[in-house]
């Protein structure tokens, strides 16, 4: 028997990004475990992807090409040959390009965050060909640009310094589900005496075990940070040298802060004064020092706790009509409390900007030679689909999708659906299960899974790049992303000699050495599997912004943003409330706000169909508040129907306090096939965008709830 451990690297979008072991026997996968010597990783994985050989080797992976033959929708498809598809499909975009190449669009996503099998070989073959742009906003687009423009850098403190926290704030951040590997360093915090704090709309895993506990409505989290603000500047739980220093418009930020006292920030989030005091309190503790009058007559833990700050945020509180602002907002408390001159202080939403990737080396826009192809917004793809001819809009006739599960995934779900049933439209889809989307597919190519290419990883939540090297070989005739793309180039008489890179050279072409945070040594990557960003020191000390430095025009931590007045935005820190979750208009249709974070064992929709993950989350669940559910009759168990204008899906009711009053929660996202009524809970989603970025509002939604039948 022939044994191997093989080093990979986990491809999905979680901000652990974990260094995988791969034992291999006879050609066979049998294990995948965590790399132990990898500083975050440890050697621990989320039970998801412990379990990835479940996936690689599921029974209804596509394998081969296949074909439609029976309508959109019903899934039924018939075995061909790759020269079969790739001629046909090949043909049928050539001739919808020499019509206008900008009816053919991509859709993609997060399926793999690998440089390599993402966007690379894709990138290259639409421009070449012209096809549109894709905006791809649908998960953190609104908070990018609200970070950019108030920091202007994609970094934060390291993961690893959290040990050395006093205060840990987990806001918008189940991290046990979606962060497993940070919330490993919290625990140790927290054993050295930190406080945790979670800030979250629902009582998560994670907030069930953290000391102090807010639940603001959804999309009101500019307002509570508004809140923290004006307690900050009332007690002076302010350290003025590193604001006179390294911030730009506080004289105008103190007089917007002095609009949100905690009385009417308390009203418009839904909580009480005394919990926006207590925010305040714990996120200003290490400016504030020792004991003062206000903090002594809080809860003890709150008035005992001392930094630093480690505010840890997410993506699922900038899913809302101000989500931008919302993020911004609270990117500008670390540079009121001088939090940023701490390891352990700061505040962290994406580290993605540790690495400089060279998109145009990966991408080759050059191959556009001049063009300016339109744009289309992932978030808007449901009624991009169904927009007629007219107002100078080109009707979409061709998607390739490949690292996605729109009709699962998008807006509005039943209008995205009904556009990809369009008779003429032509769908190819590549994919390793026949999933929702992969049902109204004219072609469905195989693609390999993570555990069968080569592939480069850069991270959003730590300072590590990783490796993947293909573990065993292609399953049937499955073939990678480039690959195919490859293949296709060739069919459509693309010459270009980027189409003939392998992966490997693409790989070695994805970061820009020019640029200190490009700068590799792929002998330690690839002997080690995984390489700390060199400009960011030694693990657990990096303080991006201890001195100042911020990527902003001025250098500074931006309060007030030129750019943002430029743009037609309030340049300060401002309050945009919810299109739809508190509207008096709305409410007495719909009353109830809905969340659909992710499930602890899927990741967006992938493992859906993975059994033995499906069976821990049983069935699709609301979770409802015991007042929300006596006042419509409903009991634990009970089937039950969430509706609104834009569609409804059904579900089983858990009766609990995890849910806070006036909120109704669906852990997600299900495939609709395997739901009991073929929907999820993006039924009822408007494909409204934020306030920054072109985001989706997934948590701006307001519902109503009854049980069925």
């Amino acid at each position: 028997m022939n044994t191997t451990t093989v080093r990979a690297a986990c491809p999905h979008d979680c901000p652990d990004t974990c260094a995988l072991l791969v034992e291999v026997r006879d050609g066979v996968a049998v294990r995948v475990s965590g790399d132990p010597a990898h500083p975050t990783t440890r050697g621990a994985l989320c039970t998801k992807v412990s379990r990835y050989e479940q996936r690689t080797y599921h029974r209804d992976r596509v394998l081969h090409p296949l074909r439609r033959v029976g309508a959109k929708g019903e899934g039924r498809f018939e075995r061909v040959s790759w020269d079969a598809a790739l001629t046909d499909i090949a043909a049928r975009l050539g001739a919808i390009a020499a019509r206008n190449p900008e009816a053919i669009v991509p859709y993609s996503y997060a399926g793999t965050m690998g440089l390599v099998q993402g966007e690379s070989m894709a990138g290259r073959f639409f421009n070449k060909l012209g096809a549109a742009r894709l905006d791809r906003t649908i998960c953190s687009a609104a908070g990018t640009v609200g970070l950019q423009y108030t920091l202007g850098d994609r970094v934060g403190p390291d993961m690893e310094a959290a040990v050395d926290a006093g205060v840990i704030v987990f806001w918008g951040t189940n991290a046990i589900a979606s962060n497993l590997h940070f919330w490993t360093f919290a625990q140790e915090a927290k054993r050295r005496g930190a406080l945790l704090v979670a800030v979250d709309p629902y009582r998560s895993l994670t907030a069930d075990k953290c000391a102090l506990h807010i639940a603001p409505l959804p999309g009101t989290d500019a307002a509570l940070a508004l809140g923290v603000m004006h307690v900050l500047v009332r007690e002076d739980w302010l350290d003025h040298d590193y604001i006179a220093r390294h911030t730009l418009g506080f004289d105008e930020l103190k007089a917007r802060a002095a609009e949100f006292p905690p009385a009417r920030v308390a009203q418009l989030c839904g909580i009480a004064a005394h919990e926006v005091e207590a925010l305040a309190a714990v996120i200003g503790s290490t400016a504030r020092g020792g004991a003062s009058p206000a903090a002594a007559a809080l809860p003890p833990a709150v008035a005992a706790a001392r930094g630093p700050v480690y505010l840890r945020l997410n993506y699922g509180m900038q899913r809302s009509a101000g989500g931008g602002m919302a993020v911004r907002n609270i990117a500008c408390l670390p540079a009121l409390t001088g939090d940023w001159r701490h390891a352990a202080g700061g505040l962290l939403l994406s580290a993605s900007g540790s690495f400089a990737v060279d998109n145009a080396a990966l991408e080759r826009p050059d191959l556009l030679a001049g063009r300016r192809p339109r744009h289309i917004n992932m978030s808007t793809i449901g009624d991009d689909l169904l927009r007629p001819a007219g107002a100078g809009f080109v009707p979409i006739e061709a998607l390739v999708v490949y690292n996605s599960n729109p009709v699962a995934v998008a807006p509005d779900s039943s209008r995205v659906a009904a556009g990809f049933a369009r008779d003429d439209l032509f769908t190819v889809v590549l994919e390793h299960f026949l999933t929702d989307t992969a049902d109204y597919a004219d072609y469905v190519l195989p693609a390999t899974t993570q555990l069968e290419h080569y592939d480069l990883h850069k991270t959003y939540g730590h300072a590590y790049a990783l490796v993947n090297n293909p573990a065993i070989a292609p399953l049937g005739e499955a073939l990678p992303n480039t690959e195919i793309f490859r293949r296709l180039a060739a069919r459509m008489g693309f010459t270009d000699a980027c189409f003939a890179d392998s992966d490997e050279a693409i790989a070695r072409q994805a970061f820009d050495a020019s640029h200190a945070r490009g700068q590799i040594d792929w002998p330690t990557l690839e002997a080690q599997g995984w390489q700390r960003a060199p400009w960011t020191g030694a693990a657990g000390s990096f303080a991006p912004f201890a001195d100042g430095g911020f990527g902003t025009p001025s250098g500074k931590c931006e309060f007030f943003s030129a750019r943002m007045q430029a743009a037609g935005l309030d340049p300060l820190p401002a309050w945009i409330a919810p299109a739809e979750v508190g509207n008096a208009e709305l409410a007495a249709r719909f009353p109830l706000a809905i969340v659909s974070p992710p499930a602890r064992n899927f990741l967006n929709s992938t493992f859906v169909n993975v059994e033995s993950l499906r069976a821990t989350e049983g069935e699709p669940k609301l979770d409802i508040h015991p007042r929300d559910a006596a006042a419509r009759g409903i009991a634990d168990g009970d089937r039950l129907r969430v509706f609104n204008d834009r569609g409804s899906f059904e579900l089983a009711a858990r009766v609990t306090d995890r849910a806070r009053p006036g909120v109704v929660v669906a852990l997600s996202i299900w495939w609709k096939k395997l739901a009991a009524d073929g929907r999820n809970a993006n039924e009822v989603v408007s494909q409204r965008l934020t306030d920054m970025g072109g985001g989706p509002t997934f948590y701006d939604c307001a519902v109503q709830v009854e049980k069925c039948g």
